[in-house]
């Protein structure tokens, strides 16, 4: 089937009573037919629900759908984004180990991998994006992870996917793609060869800015990476606190059911059910959405390229553009709403950003609402002013996110803004 149906059907066989929605299970737990079910879903004898900080039967159809459209073989959905980046972070890294982050990431991304994480015991190394060389570099045996983003925010760089991945497969590593920007639409990064995909559904998912969640995505065969790793010996190794349970053993996605069984157990980031209901409303109109998104952005963009206050425009759909080669032989059907453009410094940028009208200035995207955001005072306030240049984020750095409204209404509103 084609996106635009997955979007629509993938995941929900109907209930008793025939709905055509996907119902709120609005439940936190689920009565056992007797004593024995109850021991036997418990040791995964049998497989069903338990608990909804576990699983549930509308975020099921959830991950089922997103999975789908990523081409994966299985999802677990988290209580936001950065519950996902952690996630998987923590699903193969342990004191004493590292993983690689691209310098180009979200802010977000960068205090949990530069600072946060420290206090767990787990090293960040990072690497640029435009030269995924560096890694060879930085990998040792005790490197657990790669990760990087599709369309990178808010620098907009697109990665050579195929060389990151040949380094990453070369040495064993598992290779995990933020897809946030892209959306599954726009590229899919398992069919790239990518190992795990994570996602913001607060973002292009929901549309409409309503709710908070993310979610992880593993490949087909992911098994055959891990299994026998010596760098990921937990999941080729019984597991303690789940009945003796080796991971690679089992005829089941195994990335995914550790996240459900360990990390959801223990520390509890599960998205409610009616926030996996509104991401279901969300993945219905995603494919639309996202072909709007883009042709808007596009069409800004050209406008920005071409006025006489702005010095640079990062969007990879501009023939001229350092990613426009990258982003034809990875992106299809639109290069998402996400775009970025330089002025003379951090002033000037805050002074357009606070003449703008029908863009509100708001620290979030892939809303239906258009928004800017000046990056190096807000979202990477944290980044030191080397980390920031690393990062692609000078200070007259203005990054917009393209809702849904007339292109030629937001190019007016710049326009004014930008004074001409």
């Amino acid at each position: 089937m084609k996106d635009q149906t997955i979007a629509i059907h993938a995941g929900y066989t109907k209930d008793a009573h025939g709905t055509m929605a996907v119902p709120i299970y609005q439940s936190t737990a689920y009565e056992f037919r007797d004593a024995e079910h109850a021991a036997n879903l418990f040791a995964l004898k049998e497989l069903g629900n338990i608990y909804t900080r576990l699983m549930n039967p509308t975020t099921d159809v959830f991950e089922k759908r997103f999975a789908a459209l990523e081409g994966g073989i299985a999802g677990v959905g988290t209580a936001s984004g950065m519950s996902a980046i952690f996630y998987a972070i923590a699903n193969v890294a342990e004191t004493g180990d590292n993983i690689i982050v691209a310098k180009q990431v979200y802010g977000g991304t960068t205090t949990l991998t530069g600072h946060t994480i420290k206090r767990f015991g787990i090293q960040a190394r990072y690497f640029d994006v435009k030269n995924p060389s560096e890694l060879e570099g930085l990998i040792d045996d005790k490197t657990k992870l790669i990760l990087f983003e599709s369309i990178t925010n808010p620098s907009i760089d697109v990665p050579d996917f195929k060389a990151i991945f040949d380094i990453a497969d070369k040495h064993g590593v598992i290779s995990c793609v933020d897809n946030t920007v892209a959306t599954p639409i726009l590229c899919k990064p398992l069919a790239l060869g990518c190992d795990i995909v994570v996602h913001s559904a607060s973002k292009y998912t929901t549309g409409q800015g309503l709710a908070i969640g993310g979610v992880i995505v593993e490949r087909e065969d992911l098994v055959s990476k891990i299994k026998g790793n010596a760098r990921y010996a937990h999941f080729n190794e019984p597991d303690a606190s789940y009945h003796g349970l080796v991971y690679s053993d089992i005829p089941l996605p195994l990335f995914t059911l550790r996240v459900r069984l360990s990390l959801l157990r223990d520390l509890g980031a599960a998205p409610s059910p009616f926030n996996s209901w509104l991401y279901i409303q969300g993945l219905e109109t995603l494919a639309l959405r996202m072909r709007q998104h883009s042709s808007s952005a596009l069409a800004i963009a050209e406008f920005l390229e071409n006025h006489p206050k702005v010095k640079k425009v990062n969007y990879p759909g501009l023939p001229n553009d350092p990613n426009y080669a990258m982003a034809q032989r990875y992106l299809r059907g639109g290069e998402s709403g996400l775009l970025s453009f330089e002025v003379e410094d951090a002033e000037t940028a805050k002074q357009i950003a606070n003449g703008l009208n029908i863009f509100k200035l708001v620290v979030n995207i892939g809303d239906s609402k258009s928004i800017v955001t000046h990056p190096a005072s807000t979202t990477h306030q944290q980044l030191s002013e080397q980390e920031l240049i690393d990062a692609g984020i000078p200070g007259g750095l203005i990054r917009l996110s393209v809702g849904l409204e007339d292109a030629g209404d937001l190019i007016a509103d710049l326009k004014q803004a930008l004074g001409r």
